[in-house]
């Protein structure tokens, strides 16, 4: 059921829907770059609530999470869906602890890459590139070290036949953001996840065809500090 759902999302992705779509930094801030707003939080429709840091978390929950932390490297494919249902696609490439990058396909070369620190945004087409710092998106939850579910950033858990979905924030450093981690229960896989800005608006990440256990080269996630530095001190010029 499950691979199903991913499967017909997939599908539902034509070349050409790939190839036009075009991201803009709203977009991809979708992936975590979502920093504190005053907008109300708004808890997905559904999701069993934890009523304190104390409540019982599920013991298969807590099993899936620290599965999914012993994987320190993964690669694979990705499909992203805007607020709007917007479709884009790429791969992308895992290192615990903090570090991902996502390649983006089409004409506009996008980039995401996160190198432990910071997360920078790179559109080589319009020669744009932005920095943020990793501890202040909700991404970071998703690549630390381990994924506790025994404190206050757990806000739901919801157990399913096919889907465990774990939902965690951190009000105090990403304000109404928070993200939410769906899981296979059999195979304790991460399927996919969604980020909520803090307008309450969500972008979502499938992940498909994903090998674990991979090595990549140094490079894989580094940032060039100063090329971005030059490019935006052009930027600021014009």
């Amino acid at each position: 059921m499950l691979n199903q759902r991913v499967k017909t999302r997939v599908k539902s992705m034509t070349k050409d829907t790939r190839a036009d779509f075009a991201l803009t930094r709203r977009r991809l801030l979708g992936f975590g770059l979502a920093f504190a707003g005053a907008s109300a939080l708004n808890i997905v429709p559904g999701f069993r609530l934890l009523a304190s840091a104390q409540a019982a978390v599920p013991e298969a929950a807590q099993k899936i999470a620290d599965h999914f932390s012993s994987v320190k490297t993964m690669s694979g494919e990705f499909v992203q869906f805007g607020p709007k249902g917007e479709q884009t696609g790429g791969k992308f490439f895992l290192e615990r602890p903090g570090k991902i990058r996502f390649n983006y396909e089409g004409p506009s070369n996008f980039q995401v890459v996160s190198d432990g620190n910071s997360v920078v945004i790179l559109n080589k087409k319009l020669k744009t590139s932005d920095l943020y710092p990793l501890s202040k998106t909700p991404l970071k939850l998703l690549l630390d070290n381990r994924i506790d579910l025994s404190g206050q950033l757990v806000q739901s858990v919801k157990q399913e036949d096919d889907l465990t979905t774990i939902q965690l924030a951190d009000k105090s450093v990403f304000g109404n953001s928070k993200i939410t981690m769906m899981f296979d229960p059999n195979t304790y896989e991460l399927r996919q996840w969604t980020i909520t800005d803090a307008q309450g608006k969500d972008t979502t990440v499938m992940i498909f065809n994903v090998k674990q256990g991979v090595d990549f080269a140094a490079n894989t996630f580094a940032i060039d500090y100063r090329a971005n530095r030059e490019l935006n001190s052009r930027q600021s010029q014009k």
